[in-house]
């Protein structure tokens, strides 16, 4: 029997919903508000929540995403009449279904049995399934999401594109995958694909016979006959020249290879992942990289955010770094001063967790001896940013209600992103205003106190001192 919270402000259709679920024998609570909804599900353990888009004073996706992540991490079904365009936003938000009003009895039955199942069935899998993260440091939205499509493209031996900027910790995920797969006994074996002469790609990838050309005095087995059974990655594969493009798609298809000079074809067991910072969709229709090939190794994709666009991890990165190498130089564990951190968290990082490291690298060097790490430590360009206001988010604190940058070349936000930065930003200064008065808070914002808890912990603030 499964727990299910239905949130609508209709309270007919609560108690047609209600029948339903318990000619199905099931359990339904409810809510006729949005503030009551959210403290129900962040109090109580549910395995679905039916969610109404439209209430008098929001919508339903306001709370979406505190639903979530609410203890019991609950399947959402959203029901409305708002149309398709409801849809794709219930969706973006991780829905788990979309039914709209006016309805079958059938057809919200079938959801939520299908939801059911399909909640069940994770729980058994998560039973089996513990993920290492070896060196993926962060607990923000962005980053979990990532970590969630990891942990199913672990139970597959599908292959993987990981993508984003530099920086972003694409070989992290793909060292992950391997390690938290049924091949990590094997070899994991990298290859920067931009780093591979056209003329003796095919022969370092697929290997050779004595005598195939000049200089090829003996046989030599290629990296994908190396890593059999193990897990290969293709480093920037967008680089890869297109001559080899096809010979790789017949390899990761056929799970065959030829060695240049051999007369038969050879079996290889390998698992693929590759990883690109570029736009291989554009590059397609440019000529430039094969469809099929995109299409074969995109079975699962993992975008992997900026450091910008998951600030809350910052602090998280930086203290888990500078620990690590205080013990690596064989220094006395160093403090952090609040001054130091809040640098670090005004940057914009376009060279994301990467250019992060090598700032805390030279910050730790820098202070030698020094028992705490302050802004002196730190790179003076860092600070020089800060000091002359350059700094998107010291703009985004001055002007709360402007989250997008003028900057060229920034990527464009999503809407979620928008919402959160807006979201963080109003938080900070409500609780500057209030000086940690919970109840005059929850006065000021018109949020109810267990609302404000919840985004306080969303953005990992402070919490009320009364």
């Amino acid at each position: 029997m499964a727990k299910l919270l239905l949130i609508d402000d209709d309270p007919k259709m609560c108690q047609v919903l209600s029948g339903l679920t318990r000619r199905m024998g099931h359990t339904a609570y409810v809510a006729l508000t949005l503030e009551k909804g959210l403290e129900q599900a962040l109090s109580n353990d549910y395995d679905l929540i039916i969610l109404d888009l439209q209430f008098p004073k929001g919508s339903g996706l306001d709370i979406m995403p505190d639903l979530l992540k609410a203890p019991s991490k609950p399947e959402v079904i959203i029901i409305t009449g708002a149309g398709v365009y409801g849809a794709e936003l219930a969706f973006q938000y991780g829905a788990w279904d979309y039914v709209q009003k006016p309805f079958l009895n059938q057809e919200i039955t079938l959801s939520i049995s299908r939801a059911l199942q399909y909640r069940q069935e994770k729980v058994v899998t998560k039973a089996f399934v513990t993920l290492k993260r070896t060196r993926i440091v962060g607990n923000s939205i962005a980053i979990g999401s990532c970590l969630e499509t990891l942990a199913h493209a672990c139970l597959t031996d599908a292959s993987v594109l990981l993508t984003g900027e530099t920086g972003t910790g694409k070989e992290l995920f793909a060292k992950a995958i391997h390690e938290n797969s049924k091949r990590a006994a094997n070899n994991f074996i990298v290859v920067d694909c931009g780093a591979l002469p056209e003329t003796l790609a095919e022969s370092i990838l697929f290997g050779h016979e004595k005598g195939a050309f000049t200089g090829a005095d003996r046989p030599r087995k290629g990296l994908m006959e190396q890593v059999e059974g193990g897990t290969l990655f293709l480093d920037e594969i967008g680089d890869l020249p297109f001559s080899i493009q096809k010979s790789l798609l017949r390899a990761i298809q056929e799970k065959l290879i030829r060695p240049l000079g051999a007369k038969q074809e050879k079996p290889v067991d390998i698992r693929l992942v590759a990883a690109t910072n570029r736009d291989l969709d554009a590059m397609t229709k440019q000529g430039f990289f094969r469809e099929d090939l995109l299409f074969r190794i995109r079975a699962i994709e993992i975008k992997l955010p900026p450091l910008r666009a998951r600030r809350e991890d910052i602090q998280e990165i930086a203290l888990n770094k500078i620990h690590h190498l205080c013990q690596q130089y064989g220094m006395g564990m160093k403090g952090i001063s609040q001054e130091f951190l809040d640098i670090l968290n005004r940057q914009d990082w376009p060279g994301n967790v990467r250019e992060l490291i090598n700032a805390l690298e030279y910050a730790v060097a820098s202070a030698g001896d020094d028992p705490t790490l302050i802004p002196k430590h730190i790179p003076y360009q860092y600070r020089t940013v800060v000091l002359k206001g350059d700094s998107p988010r010291l703009r985004e604190e001055t002007h709360p209600g402007v989250i997008l940058t003028e900057d060229s070349g920034v990527e464009f936000p999503s809407l979620i992103t928008c919402r959160n930065k807006l979201e963080l930003n109003y938080l900070r200064l409500l609780l500057d205003r209030v000086e940690g008065d919970r109840e005059k808070a929850s006065k000021l914002s018109g949020l109810s106190q267990s609302r404000l808890y919840a985004l306080l912990k969303k953005h990992g603030l402070s919490r009320f001192k009364t």
